[in-house]
């Protein structure tokens, strides 16, 4: 359950609360398809032209969360860094997106996740920085409402704010959406519960600390996420 469903003090994954937090400051397609530059060094495997263009120049960190189908809640995320011109995997975890699989227009309440290419500027959690080197919030004003079910309790423990239609350099508790409430809001990579979200992007806490230690602002980490055959178109 990504946050979108929350109400009071959270709104979204991340929502309009009144922030009691210390912030550090910055320190199933075809093969061919899926295999969109699989074998050149110089992409990221699995992601065609389209995408690849969004791919800040000066980045060299990419999360690639690559969703098994348009409807489908599972996915892989794997992460790659770039030395020179070669991207090198570094890591990969199963993880989960949207229970209702992905969409390239994003809506309010869709329990889709939006398909592209977002950076990645700011984290935080209920639990103590630990070790981050973006930005991060540490508050319990990430903690999930109660009456949300059992498996839900830790899901903000980590979280990493997706740079979708929010305020770059502020809390993923920052309310703001430039772009308007209708195209959603607060899509976060944080702990993963089992199953689908209503848009964020999901893994294990081991996975969310080793990006935490591991993305670096200088790097300008970004997200690139979809289903694998709309990545690769």
């Amino acid at each position: 359950m990504c946050a979108a469903a929350l109400v009071g003090t959270l709104a979204g994954c991340g929502g309009a609360a009144e922030e009691t937090a210390e912030r550090k400051p910055s320190g199933g397609p075809s093969t061919a398809s899926a295999d969109a530059g699989h074998g050149d060094p110089r992409h990221v495997p699995g992601v065609g032209e389209r995408y690849r263009a969004k791919i800040p120049r000066g980045s060299s960190q990419v999360v690639a969360v690559y969703g098994k189908g348009e409807d489908s809640a599972e996915s892989t995320v794997r992460l790659f860094t770039r030395k020179g011109e070669r991207w090198t995997q570094q890591e990969s975890w199963p993880a989960h997106n949207g229970r209702k699989g992905w969409a390239e227009d994003h809506r309010e309440g869709d329990k889709r996740s939006p398909v592209g290419v977002f950076t990645l500027s700011d984290a935080g959690g209920v639990r103590s920085d630990p070790g981050a080197a973006l930005p991060y919030t540490s508050s319990t004003a990430f903690t999930p409402p109660a009456y949300w079910p059992k498996k839900t309790r830790h899901d903000f423990d980590y979280v990493i704010a997706i740079d979708y239609n929010r305020v770059e350099g502020t809390s993923p508790l920052d309310p703001t959406r430039p772009e308007g409430r209708a195209k959603g809001g607060s899509i976060w990579l944080h702990r993963d519960h089992g199953d689908g979200t209503s848009g964020c992007v999901t893994l294990s806490s081991a996975a969310m600390r080793h990006l935490l230690r591991t993305l670096d602002p200088d790097r300008k980490p970004v997200v690139v996420m979809g289903d694998r055959a709309t990545l690769a178109g």
